[in-house]
């Protein structure tokens, strides 16, 4: 089967693109940079001579139906996640228009099977505290969620009218190997530094990349129709960074307060951080998610992939981290 991956030089995009190749798949990549290509499949050890490369943007049609043209699949990975306000613009160009962009091209290309990657955040919504297959599509106002619901409700959309879409709902991931070093890997890192003194009570649906991938290679099949959710854990913030603090043997001192003192810091930080140079690791958006601690619905589907121990997803996760120098190496005692 020859699969049309967007977004496979990013973290989820890169790990799908290595389980359809693992697969068997034949793979055609769209991609804004084609020098980005070998640093992200490369450590997953993807071959060079694998994929197929078509350069362009998913916000351009002519780019997209070149892209899409012959594909029996088309897996719409790309997508810009971040709770960091300065990126909004960004965020509905691609995460919104994208969607519309590739989905109709992809259906007027005749393409047997579309794989939406959306999100659980794309079904959060005031007061919402259980998501699952029936889950309405989401009314939050925190850009990304609000960008990802839109989203959702474009691939909804072409599905209604008959395309041939299934739609994934990853959770917040983890895992080694991530191009770009995303919001959840970084806050990992921050944590492993000791640079993240303080935390919202509450809790987060959290998975390893690796899981979630195995599941967009299951979705190809021509007998899974709906929507599906990317295997994971929910847990409270203590528990994440206890499991921190076992994968690198560090103190890491933390303190959980409730989301509504922390709150209107987060406010200000977006107020704040336009003005500042540097990312500050303290989105209101992510208080406020953290804070509503949306569980995912045991009984919903994740095609009965198990996710694999949250304690392995962190171990190596920190190891390839560590490895790459994003966390110093602990000096031996004297």
């Amino acid at each position: 089967m020859l699969v049309t991956v967007t977004g496979g030089t990013g973290f989820v995009g890169a790990h799908t693109v290595s389980e359809l190749v693992r697969a068997g798949h034949r793979v055609r990549l769209l991609v804004r940079d084609p020098g980005a290509v070998d640093a992200a499949v490369r450590p997953l050890e993807v071959p060079p001579g694998a994929l197929d490369v078509v350069v362009g943007d998913v916000t351009d049609e002519r780019s997209v139906a070149g892209a899409v043209r012959g594909a029996d699949a088309v897996v719409h990975a790309a997508s810009v996640y971040s709770f960091d306000r300065r990126r909004r613009a960004e965020m509905l160009r691609t995460n919104a228009c994208g969607t519309e962009v590739v989905l109709t091209a992809a259906r007027r290309a005749g393409v047997g099977r579309v794989v939406h990657v959306s999100s659980i955040a794309a079904l959060f919504g005031p007061g919402v505290r259980v998501i699952g297959d029936r889950s309405p599509v989401g009314t939050t106002r925190e850009p990304y969620a609000a960008t990802k619901a839109a989203s959702e409700a474009i691939a909804r959309r072409h599905r209604e009218e008959g395309a041939p879409v299934v739609i994934s709902y990853p959770p917040a991931l983890l895992g080694p190997h991530d191009p770009k070093l995303g919001d959840q890997n970084r806050r990992l890192r921050d944590t492993a530094r000791g640079i993240m003194p303080l935390w919202p009570a509450g809790g987060l649906q959290i998975g390893d990349v690796r899981d979630t991938a195995a599941l967009h290679a299951a979705l190809l099949s021509p007998d899974v129709t709906g929507g599906h959710f990317g295997p994971g854990h929910h847990l409270t913030t203590a528990e994440y960074v206890a499991a921190v603090r076992e994968a690198t043997g560090r103190s890491l001192p933390a303190m959980f307060l409730p989301a509504t003192l922390l709150a209107p810091f987060g406010r200000l930080v977006d107020l704040v951080q336009p003005l500042w140079p540097w990312h500050i690791p303290a989105e209101y958006g992510a208080i406020a998610t953290v804070g509503a601690a949306v569980r995912v619905d045991p009984t919903a589907s994740t095609l009965n992939l198990k996710p694999r121990p949250f304690t392995d997803t962190v171990t190596d996760t920190v190891r390839w981290l560590t490895e790459t120098n994003a966390i110093p190496h602990r000096k031996p005692p004297s």
